[in-house]
């Protein structure tokens, strides 16, 4: 099955929070990802089949902007990313991720 790759971007951290819950109750996706960005931005990833992550992706856009204040400031979807992406972008399964799989 292929892999793909989503990335949501919110203004602050109770909207990127929503976001990530829901994503990972919604859709079999593994949370690889989690960084603060520049101004208030936080950023997730998640990792998965491309037919889990495209539903997990619009149900947590969808909870980020149902927080009071949340904005989602980006996001987008990469299916089956290539191995070189993988290998220099922070979007690989690593030791703390891989028993959620």
């Amino acid at each position: 099955m292929p892999e793909a790759v989503g990335v949501i971007q919110t203004l602050g951290f109770p909207s990127i929070l929503a976001a990530a819950d829901s994503m990972v109750k919604a859709a079999r996706v593994t949370l690889v990802y989690f960084d603060r960005a520049e101004s208030g931005n936080f950023v997730i990833a998640i990792r998965g089949g491309t037919s889990e992550v495209v539903p997990a992706m619009e149900v947590g856009i969808q909870e980020a902007e149902k927080v009071y204040g949340g904005k989602v400031m980006m996001h987008y979807i990469v299916p089956n990313p290539p191995e070189n992406v993988q290998a220099v972008l922070p979007i690989d399964y690593t030791e703390v991720s891989e028993p959620f799989r």
